[in-house]
């Protein structure tokens, strides 16, 4: 329950909740398959770019689990599966010293959701994201998550959101983190202001003003609209985003692993994770009305949250 604040007040999610697997999932397993039903259904060029996903997946599963692995020095981790009507889930998650918990996402669509804006029924769809809780309260929670589908009007999306939720604010830190987004968005010549205010004030249709999360703003939102009418060139964008922000977020993991904080700095990282909490119970639409609770909260709730 870590060393501050013990109380009966603390509540602890650290179970497994009951449900599910921790058997090696045949979902993971089957994610590069090409046999997959649905996949089949594709067009060549989509298979592709589906691929590309599935693949990117893998690398970020690999490449970031290895990461906190090292910090905690520590490779166990859990696997459960949860189902749904509208997406089967696979969630993974670690849990150590350093960071206290990370959790992975992946969603495999069966079909679209409730809020979905785009017209016919989905074929393909995956959903990746990716949790952290770093025990240091010098460094925010990582909310990362990249979305790409396919539907039978042929039309396709591409999106996803990252920043992070801070507790004490350390300007330095979240101007390099917002400097990761921008060197992307350069780049690819376009201006970051209507993704980093999308980020911030979310979709007023669908949230709850006063339970939404607080991001630092520095990250960038793709849930609105597309910048590119090709998905292949948003995948792109999106992906680059992701990879270059996290990248800068686990150097700040590294960089504060043993730096010294206080009891203010403890305080303000439970007001970030309690809110966080909150905003998936009563904000966020799919938290909220249609992710499985047994599957969002293994997979992105902080360790402890004290009320």
């Amino acid at each position: 329950m870590g060393t501050h604040h013990r109380s009966i007040w603390t509540l602890v999610f650290l179970a497994v909740l009951g449900m599910g697997t921790m058997s090696a999932s045949p979902l993971v397993s089957s994610e590069m398959a090409q046999t997959d039903e649905r996949f089949e259904k594709l067009s060549a060029d989509q298979k592709k770019l589906a691929q590309r996903m599935l693949q990117f997946m893998s690398d970020m599963d690999k490449k970031y689990f290895a990461q906190v692995n090292k910090l905690n020095n520590n490779s166990e981790s859990e696997t459960k599966e949860f189902t749904s009507d509208d997406s089967d889930y696979v969630i993974k998650v670690t849990r150590g010293a350093v960071v206290e918990k990370m959790g992975q996402m992946i969603a495999v669509g069966k079909k679209a959701m409730p809020n979905s804006r785009i017209p016919g029924n989905l074929i393909w769809g995956r959903f990746y994201s990716l949790d952290a809780h770093p025990k240091s309260p010098l460094v925010g929670m990582l909310h990362a998550t990249i979305v790409l589908q396919f539907y039978d009007s042929g039309m396709s999306f591409a999106g996803g959101w990252v920043d992070i939720m801070p507790g004490t604010r350390i300007e330095a830190d979240l101007n390099e983190l917002k400097q990761s987004v921008d060197k992307v968005f350069a780049k690819y010549n376009l201006n970051p202001d209507y993704n980093r205010k999308l980020i911030c004030k979310g979709d007023p249709t669908e949230i709850d003003r006063k339970w939404r999360r607080k991001p630092s703003c520095g990250g960038a939102s793709f849930y609105g609209r597309p910048p590119f009418p090709s998905t292949e060139k948003n995948f792109d964008l999106v992906s680059e985003t992701f990879v270059n922000f996290v990248d800068a977020y686990m150097g700040l993991v590294e960089k504060h692993k043993d730096s010294p904080y206080t009891e203010k700095d403890v305080k303000a990282q439970d007001t970030m994770r309690r809110e966080w909490l909150q905003d998936q119970l009563f904000s966020d639409p799919h938290a909220s009305k249609i992710v499985p609770f047994e599957a969002w909260s293994l997979a992105n709730v902080p360790p402890v949250i004290k009320f």
